[in-house]
């Protein structure tokens, strides 16, 4: 999906939501669309989007993140280094995607195919618990550092 589209159906989210997609916002927005494979935290984000309008503060940032996240737009996310970062949810994603996190070099890399949907069943029927999302990171050595340590060896 193309940057404007994406746009287009966020600003309705958050007009069905009773937010405006106000100039901050929206610079918030592109930002996320246009890193969306970096999995930003609310620093970089503001950095960026101080490139672009150096006016917005970074309240206004982490506030229009936290509305983002409270509308499923992007989910919250955090991996080794404690920081939060924000992902851009995928168009119709029921749940949050997976997550292979590389210990060696930091990479993450995700997974767009949703592998959980039987243990969901099973924590549901066995302990009786509503599942609404879940979150998953596999925690490994990515491929490339799997070479460098064969080559190195």
């Amino acid at each position: 999906m193309n940057t404007g589209s994406a746009l287009m159906k966020i600003k309705k989210q958050l007009h069905e939501a009773g937010f405006k997609l106000t100039p901050q916002r929206e610079a918030t927005l592109l930002v996320l669309l246009e890193n969306e494979k970096d999995h930003l935290s609310a620093e970089e984000v503001f950095f960026f989007v101080k490139r672009k309008s150096p006016e917005i503060g970074l309240a206004t940032v982490y506030r229009t993140l936290e509305i983002l996240t409270d509308l499923h737009v992007v989910d919250k996310v955090s991996f080794n280094d404690g920081v939060a970062r924000y992902d851009l949810r995928k168009e119709g994603a029921k749940h949050f995607h997976h997550h292979l996190l590389c210990l060696e070099c930091g990479n993450i890399e995700e997974i767009e195919e949703d592998l959980l949907g039987e243990v969901e069943e099973v924590v549901e029927s066995r302990y009786h618990f509503l599942v609404k999302d879940h979150r998953l990171t596999f925690h490994g050595i990515c491929q490339s550092c799997q070479e460098k340590q064969g080559k190195a060896q």
